[in-house]
């Protein structure tokens, strides 16, 4: 494949690597300094564009790529209240989305995980709440990953209306407590609790490697197909 990357940090770094020992070629990297360079990512020159960058630039860049007939793998949170705007240009566009707010397949294996364990507690009295832990350059608090957890969760609890940021007594939220600390990559952990005892699942990354792994598949997978698209698709 021929890749456009829409962000060259870390993650962008990431995936180069990852994507040139896959066998596909980097055509393109957009990041601030040359933000007007995404005018070029055209399906003439590029299969894919992957963009990672941050919550304030993510839905324009998506739209732009969008709107260039390009297939487009975002792993970028933080912008999803205007989710439903992308899904509906995709499809006025016959175009190819595919959204995660986490491509490790690790991390997606414990959204399962996450979401069996909600359905087998939905009829006790355990109370449940997160904790996340993410490195100190991550913009969106409390995590892409956190609220996909939570909502899994909140779908298979009766009892639990929403989440919230923080602690608290309200029963019918989902507690997430978010931290910040230098060189973590992502950390996500489950607890439920009663009088009796505790249960606690837990996620932690390593190292970016492996979301840039999944981003890379999730651009091999999306060649050919039409639609918006999510790493539940992926995997199935």
């Amino acid at each position: 494949m021929k890749i456009a990357l829409i962000g060259y940090g870390k993650m962008g770094r990431a995936i180069e690597k990852i994507a040139t020992d896959r066998g596909h070629s980097i055509i393109l990297k957009v990041d601030a300094e040359n933000l007007q360079e995404i005018n070029e990512v055209k399906p003439d020159k590029c299969d894919v564009a992957i963009e990672f960058t941050s919550p304030d630039v993510a839905y324009d860049n998506i739209i732009k790529i969008l709107s260039q007939d390009v297939p487009l793998v975002t792993g970028t949170t933080g912008w999803l209240d205007r989710l439903d705007e992308v899904k509906s240009l995709c499809k006025e566009q016959q175009g190819a989305f595919f959204y995660a707010s986490n491509f490790s397949i690790g991390a997606n294996i414990f959204f399962q995980m996450s979401e069996q364990l909600a359905r087998l507690m939905n009829k006790t009295d355990y109370t449940v709440s997160m904790k996340e832990t993410h490195h100190t350059e991550k913009k969106d608090s409390p995590s892409g990953t956190a609220i996909t957890l939570a909502e899994g969760i909140i779908s298979n609890i009766d009892r639990l209306e929403g989440w919230k940021e923080g602690t608290g007594n309200d029963s019918s939220e989902l507690s997430i407590s978010a931290f910040r600390e230098p060189g973590v990559p992502g950390t996500h952990e489950i607890n439920y609790n009663s009088e009796q005892d505790e249960i606690k699942i837990k996620h932690t990354a390593h190292s970016r490697d492996g979301f840039a792994l999944g981003a890379v598949m999730a651009a091999e997978w999306l060649q050919g197909k039409k639609g918006t698209f999510t790493m539940k698709d992926m995997l199935v």
